[in-house]
């Protein structure tokens, strides 16, 4: 048996959330921008490449605002008939391309350090230019606690790897501060080993966000997350066991499915209710979930007894003592 309806609550993922997401990505979007032009100008007075490597960054960065903006915008949406599921997965979709800006800039900054390293070149304006990568931390750690703090609000991937990325590119504008500090010190290198650090930093950032986003996109879920949606159905009154449980994220948007089994004499309406009320402690005591389809299975003192028909067609599962081969 198959629910799928609409709640009288508002659920987790609805337009209200695709709206904080809109206005994070509209403040940091503008900080950044602010910040990043302001930075270039004096790259072009001082010619520090290790602050263009964090102005690369910064603009970077900037950017990735906007393909998000994009999906929380397409989430708003409703379902359709060719997208049952609705826009949601634009979400993730977005994530790969705050991937790919962020390889971009690590290219891009790279091969400006490089070329530095090769044929060095002294800064001019050195007090200008770390104030510079001053202002770039500030704004940074600023765009990174909006992202941080709306994205663990309403369960986005996207917008916590953003603001996580926003957070080291804090770091890095230090780093350039540093690198030109080391230049007033009387070590011109220190200005391109500053811009490879952030180079190496920029790296580290892809790698430990690409997990994150691709795991998502690949509908990887967390197994603690998995376990409380078992727990929460288990606790529902009339229910004896909960197996087949399964979970996805589009977006910032949690679905689940699971099989829950019920006494085989209730009657339709019956277990119908219970598998409504498991659904309704779902969607108020698992944060960003959306909805859930439950299937309800006679309880069955010998395993497999009901679902002889259809048993052929899927192998054992092993994970659990009443997990029943079934296609739901």
């Amino acid at each position: 048996m198959g629910v799928f309806h609409r709640h009288r609550h508002e659920p987790a993922g609805a337009p209200e959330s695709s709206d904080r997401g809109i206005w994070a990505l509209k403040v940091s979007l503008g900080g950044l921008l602010a910040t990043a032009l302001l930075q270039a100008a004096v790259v072009a007075l001082s010619g520090s490449v290790a602050l263009l490597a964090d102005t690369l960054h910064n603009f970077a960065d900037a950017l990735t605002s906007i393909p998000l903006w994009i999906a929380f915008r397409l989430g708003r949406k409703g379902r359709t008939a060719r997208f049952s599921y609705g826009y949601h997965r634009a979400e993730d979709g977005a994530g790969l391309v705050i991937l790919l800006v962020i390889l971009a800039s690590a290219v891009w900054a790279g091969y400006e350090v490089a070329s530095r390293l090769l044929a060095p070149i002294t800064p001019t304006h050195i007090p200008l230019a770390m104030a510079a990568a001053v202002v770039g931390a500030l704004g940074n750690e600023i765009v990174a606690r909006v992202r941080l703090r709306v994205g663990w609000e309403i369960g986005s991937a996207a917008l916590v790897a953003d603001g996580q990325h926003a957070r080291i590119d804090a770091l890095t504008s230090l780093a350039a501060f540093a690198g030109l500090g080391g230049v007033a010190l009387g070590f011109p290198l220190a200005d391109p080993l500053a811009g490879l650090l952030i180079t190496v930093g920029i790296v580290g950032i892809l790698w430990d966000v690409g997990r994150d986003v691709l795991a998502r996109f690949m509908d990887a879920i967390g197994p603690n997350l998995l376990a409380d949606i078992t727990r929460v159905a288990g606790k529902v009154a009339g229910v004896r066991d909960v197996y087949d449980v399964r979970g996805r994220w589009l977006g910032h948007r949690l679905y689940a499915e699971a099989t829950i089994s019920v006494e085989g004499l209730l009657t339709v309406v019956e277990g119908h209710r219970i598998s409504e009320e498991v659904r309704h402690a779902l969607l108020h005591e698992i944060p960003h979930f959306a909805d859930a389809i439950i299937h309800v299975d006679p309880f069955e003192d010998v395993p497999g007894r009901h679902h002889a028909i259809t048993a052929h067609h899927y192998p054992p599962r092993p994970d659990h003592d009443h997990a029943h081969p079934h296609g739901h």
